[in-house]
């Protein structure tokens, strides 16, 4: 699963040709994003069958911090590794470690495309929490929709006759994890650049599970170094194409693409690893995308709304 950028700050209208182009260009590198992350999630369970899953995630963030941090240190220097709002970055980067830890579990026991059914619960989540902790307000379509969104996450994993097992478990987990670091992600828009905000998650990431090595180490086999490097290139690039998206379009207009990620995890699930959802399991999919489609375009409604609202009490300069 992908970060989550701050959009940008310019309002285009949606009838200009400008717009519309650098909304499909903005939309294009997102989907590039989500044909590149389900990669890395393929590796993490390629090594699940013979690494413990503390060495796996070490790979993830070092080798993603190691691809990502000459290009921040370049542009920002090291004032970059101490970002504004400290402790709120180091809990957001540990919402971020917690829910990679849950989701690499999830996977290696389960198939990635169930499992990413099961933590696309996280918007759920989000619109639940926002009221508490973001002071958002949220509407009886809203509501209903994360009720609905609910109700497809229990034909997933169809409790006692389906997949819920520890594998199920750890996937909401994630999601859980998730929604928190999707909440702090937003509580520190705008105080940091995207990319500077991603390479100290990584930074972090690398600093807590290298702490952790000494007590989970095995011997690693020069293909698993090299794996383990294929790991943290795919994730820093699929990471870059989804930070770039945001320079040319909005996020409520890019939030329902991201469901692609469904289809491409599903693609590699079937291709390296011989697995493919079940009826249930789409039925429950569906259900999911179609309620965090309406969810990201109620708010897109919300947001331009307050927008236009806004522009008619302001005074004529």
């Amino acid at each position: 699963m992908a970060d989550f950028p701050a959009s940008p700050s310019s309002q285009q209208s949606p009838d200009n040709p400008v717009f519309l182009n650098s909304s499909l260009i903005g939309t294009l590198l997102y989907l590039t994003a989500f044909a590149i992350l389900p990669a890395m999630d393929a590796i993490a369970k390629h090594l699940g069958d013979h690494l413990n899953l503390v060495q796996i995630t070490w790979g993830r963030y070092f080798f993603h911090f190691l691809f990502l941090s000459p290009l921040v240190l370049y542009r920002y220097g090291l004032s970059a590794l101490r970002p504004e709002r400290f402790f709120l970055q180091i809990l957001r980067g540990g919402f971020l470690l917690a829910a990679t830890l849950f989701f690499f579990g999830a996977i290696i026991v389960m198939p990635i495309a169930d499992a990413l059914a099961i933590a696309f619960v996280s918007p759920f989540l989000v619109t639940i929490l926002s009221p508490f902790m973001l002071n958002e307000r949220i509407g009886l379509y809203r509501i209903s929709a994360v009720l609905v969104g609910f109700v497809g996450t229990l034909i997933i994993i169809r409790p006692g006759i389906g997949v819920f097992n520890s594998g199920a478990l750890m996937a909401l987990g994630t999601g859980t994890m998730y929604a928190f670091y999707s909440i702090a992600t937003r509580k520190l828009s705008g105080t940091a650049p995207p990319i500077v905000t991603l390479t100290f998650t990584a930074l972090l990431g690398t600093m807590v599970m290298s702490a952790a090595m000494p007590f989970y180490w095995s011997p690693l086999e020069l293909s698993d170094l090299g794996w383990m490097i294929g790991m943290g290139l795919f994730g820093a690039l699929g990471h870059y194409f989804f930070i770039k998206a945001y320079d040319y379009a909005e996020a409520s207009f890019l939030a329902p693409f991201s469901y692609a990620e469904i289809v491409t995890a599903t693609l590699f699930g079937l291709i390296f690893f011989g697995d493919f959802p079940d009826a249930w399991t789409w039925t429950g999919t569906v259900i999911v995308i179609a309620s965090g489609i309406f969810i990201s375009l109620r708010e897109r409604y919300r947001a331009k709304r307050e927008l236009n609202a806004a522009s008619d009490v302001a005074p004529n300069l």
